[in-house]
């Protein structure tokens, strides 16, 4: 595949992120100092507010791997599953920098390139900097971003560093080797495998030494790990603490991933994941510690466009070669769109440090309610720009928002199926529509743009009040909105008991 003839242009000093898992909360963010502030505003995976208007993309150009987690099984792949090391299509280097200039002028919003797999980038690094050294050249005004396990970290810093990567995530699951042999039966170090309690020994030393290291020369360094029950999910409190102690800013907490079907060992062993609940009690435990994220959505190794879609299949190899692109012109809209979000970002940021809040209040409207209310969990069915933009049938996710006299957190999202296929109604299809409520247990309203007539019945039955009324509204105005009407209308008495709902 030849690329675009193009006049390379001088690498910006702009880094990268993480590509297979990021975020973190708007509330959390808005404590860090403002150069950390600047350097990630614009990155989806960073920031909790940027993943609302900027897209990302990975390209899947690595595909050995150095360790093997348990968790983790690389040839399972359907495409309609996001989940990290999966692919469809394996690329070259120069497959991936014309991938990455094709997705970059029809997706304005795209911000940042990833390489995340479907192994680890420093366990292929001809390959991965092959590519970050072209992309760099072609494109400088794209984010580059790595995420690793860390077993080869230290030896690639500074390669790292001549790339103006200035932004790394590493998945720590842990810091104590006995846990670690619970994670991953092997490492590949030295020309030779190395299981069990030594393995995960080795491995956990040169996480700590490659995170050190990156932090001495300014990278930032996000954390993330997966929240496995039973074996590492009191221990992650402890990685949390340690972590921030050596200069990471950002913990992200993952769920196991771990349906039979995937084939991995901890699936086929029966090894559950947690539960919504069980995930939330552990962020909120290590947020004591360390900015947390809340938003990630354990990504495809070849995912592109807004957190929580997935547009890959526009972007086929067979499909990119059909296209002509403009790159010189597609940057100059691509500056034009960001200025703009960035500017409102900023506006709405100002609002918020103003009022105190974490949420946006309509001027002129009514303070969240002072007497004794209790929280509320709001779900939301959105398509990006941070506005209530969605017809309930056709999310594939929902952000789920706890409302409180302090004002709206963004607190998870909910993976549900595709249930509509278009059409004013939403009835077909009752088995998943069953499931999309289930995963919307905990949960009092969804809001959302449009919902049909069976749907908006089912979920009054299970106890969740459908909204249509905030369509195109800000989200977090239209959630403090609820909330506000919910509390006038006597509806938030404290409970003795957590409301659970049936499906």
């Amino acid at each position: 595949m030849d690329l675009p003839v193009l006049t390379p242009s001088t690498p910006a000093a702009s880094g990268g992120c993480s590509s297979s898992s990021c975020g973190s909360s708007a509330e959390q963010m808005s404590h860090l100092p403002e150069d950390i502030l600047r350097r990630v505003q614009d990155h989806p995976c960073y920031s909790e507010d940027a993943h609302h208007h900027f897209a990302r993309m990975h390209v899947a150009v690595a595909p050995a791997c150095n360790i093997q987690c348990n968790y983790c099984n690389r040839k399972y792949d359907c495409a309609n599953e996001s989940r990290p090391g999966v692919v469809s299509e394996l690329l070259t280097p120069d497959q991936a920098v014309k991938k990455t200039l094709v997705v970059a002028s029809e997706i304005p919003q795209m911000s940042v390139l990833g390489i995340a797999g479907p192994g680890d980038p420093l366990a292929n690094p001809e390959r991965t900097f092959e590519t970050f050294r072209k992309v760099a050249e072609y494109a400088p005004d794209i984010k580059l971003c790595v995420s690793t396990n860390g077993l080869s970290l230290p030896s690639v810093v500074d390669e790292l560093s001549q790339y103006n990567i200035d932004h790394v995530t590493i998945t720590i699951n842990c810091v104590d080797p006995e846990i670690g042999a619970r994670i991953y039966p092997w490492i590949f170090w030295n020309n030779r495998r190395i299981r069990g309690v030594e393995g995960a020994r080795i491995l956990i030393e040169q996480q700590q030494k490659g995170l050190e290291m990156l932090v001495e020369r300014g990278v930032l360094v996000k954390v993330n790990s997966v929240m496995i029950p039973g074996v590492n999910d009191v221990h992650l409190k402890e990685v949390s603490r340690i972590v921030k102690s050596k200069g990471a800013f950002l913990h992200n907490v993952m769920p196991l991933i771990s349906e039979p079907e995937h084939g991995t060992f901890y699936g086929l062993t029966g090894q559950r994941g947690p539960t919504q609940d069980e995930l939330m009690a552990l962020q909120d435990a290590c947020a004591g510690d360390m900015n947390m994220m809340r938003h990630c959505r354990q990504c495809r190794a070849d995912a592109v466009g807004l957190l929580g879609e997935d547009r890959g299949d526009e972007f086929t190899l067979e499909k990119i070669e059909m296209m002509t692109i403009d790159y010189a012109a597609a940057m100059k809209r691509r500056a034009v769109l960001r200025a703009d979000v960035l500017a409102k970002l900023d506006a709405r940021r100002s609002v918020k440090a103003s009022n105190g809040l974490v949420s946006l209040v309509p001027a002129g409207a009514a303070p969240a309610p002072e007497r004794q209310t209790r929280p509320v969990k709001i779900a939301v069915a959105t398509a990006g720009g941070g506005v209530i933009n969605q017809h309930f049938g056709h999310a594939r996710e929902f952000l789920v928002y706890e409302a409180s006299t302090e004002g709206a957190r963004f607190i998870s999202h909910r993976k549900t199926d595709l249930y509509c296929a278009g059409g004013d109604t939403c009835g077909d299809g009752e088995s998943v529509l069953q499931r999309t409520i289930r995963a919307l247990e905990g949960c009092e309203v969804v809001l959302c743009s449009k919902i049909g007539f069976e749907p908006w019945g089912q979920l009054e039955a299970a106890g969740i009040q459908p909204n249509g009324e905030h369509a195109m509204e800000p989200i977090e105005e239209a959630v403090m909105a609820v909330y506000r009407e919910m509390a006038e209308a006597g509806k938030l008495a404290p409970r003795e008991m957590p409301l659970r709902h049936s499906a």
